[in-house]
């Protein structure tokens, strides 16, 4: 049997075997500000809402948030073809590095139970509409709370889907192996998503966090760009370039492979596969004509081999009108 990953990376998809990223969060996260902005902006959109649902057992295994409290996931169950096929989308949210930042982190969602949303939105992936989410829309789809600080990592007729949103994209790394052991040998499919972990994050304001640090950039030089790709100067847009062009050598040798997939695009959006409009709309990024979605699919269920590379920055204009628009 074939095993399946499933990866979604800085702004693009990653389908196939191993794969390591590495996340490092600070005190303050951007994510946790943009994340707020798009369930505010999902919930305008009318989307199904899934409850909360607390694991009484955990305790009593030690898996428990980093206060102490119970974790929980949010469960939408599958139906007719989709019945017995499962999607578990590991949320993410970045790690806390220091004492410091776990002990306020316990204060937050990321860090305790008793601050979890009681229902959430799901859509892009998680959607139950066949127009949002045209292949996995009709399976057992959960959503997998965050709130240990470290990638979860703290101490039948069978198809599944592992996917996961940042640090939960390293989760599904981490954890691949352990959640392709609870199921049969005759299981279609184990795949996990990373979206993203390998290089920071999806778009260059978290990559000029990342690399120019205030210590690193005591004159400030960029701040414009980190607060609009559009502000960056041509050298600064050129180190950017040269980022990506070393990210696609690195992936030379995976793609080689007929098992892997490749959905690299240029977007600069956060989680791309729990977004409705960058994972599949009337206006999502799309490269050669296929959105993110589609891809997904097309690799998964074998339709056709998915190796799609984007155009560069800033000649995809679905990516750059995304990026005012979010």
């Amino acid at each position: 049997m074939r095993d399946w990953v499933l990866i979604l990376a800085i702004g693009f998809g990653v389908f196939g075997n191993w794969v390591c990223g590495y996340e490092a969060e600070f005190h303050f996260n951007t994510t946790e500000v943009v994340a707020f902005l798009e369930e505010s902006s999902a919930s305008a959109a009318n989307p199904l809402i899934v409850g909360l649902t607390l694991i009484p057992g955990a305790a009593a295994k030690g898996a428990v948030c980093l206060d102490g409290t119970l974790p929980g996931y949010h469960l939408h169950r599958g139906f007719e073809s989709g019945a017995n096929s499962w999607l578990i989308q590991l949320e993410g949210g970045g790690w806390c590095n220091t004492i410091r930042s776990c002990v306020y982190r316990k204060t937050t969602r990321r860090g305790s139970s008793n601050f979890f949303e009681k229902q959430l939105a799901f859509t892009g992936i998680l959607s139950n509409k066949a127009e949002e989410n045209p292949d996995f829309f009709n399976w057992n789809r959960v959503k997998v709370r965050y709130c240990d600080g470290a990638s979860f990592a703290g101490d039948t007729e069978d198809k599944a889907l592992l996917s996961g949103c940042s640090a939960g994209g390293l989760a599904s790394i981490l954890h691949c192996d352990e959640f392709h052991s609870l199921f049969p040998r005759s299981t279609k499919g184990v795949a996990k998503n990373l979206s993203p972990t390998c290089t920071s994050q999806n778009n260059p304001t978290s990559v000029v966090s990342s690399l120019t640090a205030a210590s690193a950039d005591p004159h400030g030089a960029w701040k414009a760009c980190q607060k609009n790709p559009g502000n960056c100067s041509p050298a600064q847009m050129n180190f950017f370039q040269e980022f990506r062009n070393q990210m696609l050598d690195a992936l030379k040798g995976f793609s080689m492979s007929k098992e892997n997939g490749l959905f690299v695009n240029s977007c600069f959006a956060h989680c791309q596969t729990e977004r409705q409009d960058t994972w599949f709309a009337d206006d999502s990024p799309v490269i050669n004509n296929k959105a993110i979605a589609l891809a997904v699919g097309d690799w998964f269920f074998d339709r056709s081999s998915v190796k799609e590379t984007d155009c560069p920055y800033p000649c995809d204009k679905s990516c750059h009108n995304l990026l005012f628009r979010s």
